[in-house]
């Protein structure tokens, strides 16, 4: 059998990429292919669980508008289909009074951007919304939310096979060859055919590109998140969701204290350290190539070059339950190492350039008529998925030369 196209991924942005495409175009034969025995297996079912409202990304660009109006499709199709949400809203908190300027430009970013209700508080209402926490003054995002994406992720994967999509699990794709009318998927579960390829694969995604002559930039670095929680007598003290001004010394995030809607448990963290793999979720866990590949590589060598210090400090506090506390402390003095108790952990595919600059946008690469890659898709994936699905799939339509899409948005299956 060939099939008119082969999504590869079944993570949240494959699936939902899938039910997109088989929502314009129902009469597609079309199969979802993944090495791992289930969906969602890595970024997807690693996420912090966290509906973003839409305050970091620059006013106009495609992250902004994106997750401002992925917030409330999420809210939607949640309720539509019977998936718990809870908006609990978040604060971010200035500590000191040199973080003040940049809180400010949060939230005239997100003002920019149309986020809903976004108010700053000084310290009392501030222990109004989060008794515990201290700071000089916070952002308070009443819109932000949780969600279990891993429920979405399944939903999702409903509506394609009801579609008629089929999921090919287990099929590790190991080689992409092209004939003149058809691409070949050697994979370890057999070979596939399909006329056309959109590959959703993470961090894999621009080893997939590589073997369809794709550019060989960018290349993912993985970086590894780990957490800690706290114990269930704990947990009053933090209620929902507490972040931190960004850091302009750390390209990352920084440590935040996250509510969990699964079961109200409360994550710390993550830090951000290097993986030594691509799916190294442990700290020792190493593949030496890999790892290799990433330390030559003259983009994470310029990156660290750059943030050496913090980079050590991260290392430190990856290592140090002792170091991880007293960033948390900085938000919630009341904290005690013995409140802390080891979570889970999870590996970003973060795409870099050649000059060491996180790739902070969506990449995509069309190879002819056939292929589709999806080199970079960065948080707020998750929250803005249906979108950037519906993004994906007109760069399949124009590049595939599908008929012209229906109108309206996919049709979700019933809910059970």
């Amino acid at each position: 059998m060939i099939y008119d196209i082969a999504v590869i991924g079944a993570g949240i942005l494959g699936l939902g990429t899938a039910r997109e495409l088989l929502h314009r175009h129902p009469r597609l034969k079309l199969a979802v292919v993944d090495k791992e025995p289930r969906i969602g297996f890595h970024q997807s079912g690693h996420n912090s669980g966290v509906i973003h409202s839409g305050i970091y990304y620059a006013p106009g660009s495609l992250k902004a508008k994106l997750c401002v109006a992925g917030a409330r499709e999420m809210y939607a199709f949640c309720e539509e289909r019977g998936i718990p949400t809870d908006r609990c809203g978040k604060v971010i908190v200035a500590v000191t009074d040199d973080e003040l300027p940049r809180l400010e430009n949060l939230y005239q970013r997100g003002a920019a951007n149309g986020v809903e209700g976004l108010e700053m508080i000084g310290p009392d209402r501030l222990r109004e919304i989060e008794p515990y926490c201290v700071g000089v003054k916070a952002l308070w995002s009443p819109n932000t939310g949780i969600v279990d994406y891993s429920r979405v992720n399944a939903a999702y994967a409903e509506d394609v096979q009801k579609s008629g999509g089929e999921l090919l699990l287990g099929h590790e794709v190991i080689g992409l060859g092209m004939l003149p009318d058809a691409m070949v998927l050697s994979t370890s579960g057999g070979e596939v055919q399909a006329k056309h390829v959109v590959a959703c694969a993470g961090l894999h995604a621009d080893r997939l590109a590589r073997l369809t002559g794709g550019a060989p930039y960018p290349q993912i670095v993985p970086f590894r998140g780990d957490y800690w929680m706290l114990k269930p007598e704990r947990r009053h003290l933090a209620r929902n969701l507490i972040y931190p001004v960004p850091d302009p010394s750390f390209p990352f995030l920084g440590v935040h204290f996250t509510r969990r809607i699964e079961d109200g448990s409360v994550w710390l963290g993550p830090n951000a350290v290097l993986a030594f793999a691509r799916e190294g979720y442990e700290r020792l866990h190493v593949r030496a190539g890999e790892l290799l590949e990433a330390l030559r590589y003259p983009g994470f060598q310029k990156l660290a070059a750059k943030y050496w210090k913090t980079g050590l400090a991260e290392m430190a506090r990856d290592f140090s339950k002792t170091a991880f506390l007293r960033s948390l402390q900085r938000y919630v003095p009341s904290l005690r190492a013995s409140d802390l108790v080891p979570g889970p952990s999870g590996v970003r595919a973060q795409a870099l350039a050649p000059d060491g600059t996180l790739v902070d946008d969506f990449v995509f690469e069309v190879q002819g008529t056939q292929v589709v890659h999806v080199r970079n898709a960065p948080s707020p994936g998750a929250t803005s998925s249906l979108g950037i699905a519906r993004l994906i799939a007109d760069k399949a339509d124009e590049a595939f030369s599908l008929p012209k899409r229906r109108v309206g948005k996919p049709k979700a299956a019933a809910a059970g």
